[in-house]
């Protein structure tokens, strides 16, 4: 029994490391190509890239209250 449970924990370790580095590469990728939208066109002179991301959520959340608030009519 110990020699399948040995089997299993390298089989375990190998596709957990290999799902790590897919995710690594998928999301260091999707990073690179949201970083040069952001810096294409929506950066405003002057400001990082980091800048222009924390403005732009900014206001998709104060456009977001606004928007619960008149459907909330109001309240």
């Amino acid at each position: 029994m110990g020699k399948l449970k040995d089997a299993n924990k390298k089989i375990e370790e190998t596709v957990v490391g290999s799902y790590k580095k897919v995710e690594e590469t998928v999301v260091g990728g999707y990073k690179k190509v949201e970083d040069k939208f952001v810096d294409k066109f929506l950066r405003k002179d002057g400001e990082t890239i980091e800048e222009a991301k924390e403005r732009v959520k900014k206001e998709q959340e104060d456009l977001a209250k606004k928007n619960e608030e008149l459907i909330n009519g109001g309240k």
